[in-house]
């Protein structure tokens, strides 16, 4: 009777939730280096969210403080400007972020599939 040796876990191709992924991974790719990348790219999307989640608050304190025009302090107009100001950084910070990761992601990806292969 012939023995079979145990393989490495290995990853097969996924058809299902393939929403929003980049990388397909093949039988070159073991399951705990896609897992490991498969969380790096859901802590990316979770940053991403939360730079959007900070930038609509500030975006609604803006507004609030451009609705307190009758109070008798003149700063709330100028604090109103300065957090539609940030706002949109945070917005821009973050989604530039994301893409920078994202394809730094990407790149590591590939770069470790092709040493497989050699």
């Amino acid at each position: 009777m012939k023995t079979l040796k145990p393989s490495p876990l290995k990853i097969k191709k996924m058809k299902l939730l393939r929403f929003g992924r980049d990388f397909k991974p093949d039988e070159e790719v073991i399951l705990r280096d896609y897992l490991a990348i498969e969380r790096t790219r859901l802590a990316n999307e979770r940053t991403l969210l939360s730079y959007v989640r900070s930038s609509l608050y500030l975006l609604l304190g803006g507004i609030a403080f451009f609705q307190l025009k009758d109070f008798p302090f003149p700063n709330f107009r100028f604090l109103g400007l300065l957090s539609l100001v940030f706002s949109a950084l945070f917005f821009i910070i973050g989604v530039y972020r994301f893409v920078l990761l994202k394809k730094s992601l990407k790149r590591l990806y590939y770069m470790s599939e092709s040493k497989n292969v050699d």
